[in-house]
């Protein structure tokens, strides 16, 4: 698990209402859905690294993918 750093967040109410209507919908505590939307936005302004697959993800399959395999035996 990645170190982890504690702050004060301040927003107004509707935000953190609206933030919390939505951490409920996703079965999310309102920490991790801030953490899941500030990351969001990072990778998005290009600011946050998007991890690489692991090595047996990225080599193994065909050039089909899974779907293809089911649409020939057809």
């Amino acid at each position: 698990m990645p170190d982890r750093k504690s702050f004060l967040l301040r927003a107004d109410a509707a935000t953190l209402e609206a933030m919390q209507r939505w951490a409920n919908d996703d079965l999310r505590s309102l920490n991790a859905q801030v953490e899941f939307v500030l990351r969001g936005a990072l990778r998005a302004a290009g600011r946050l690294a998007v991890p690489a697959p692991p090595e047996s993800e990225a080599g193994s399959g065909g050039s089909g993918g899974s779907g293809r395999s089911g649409e020939e035996s057809t």
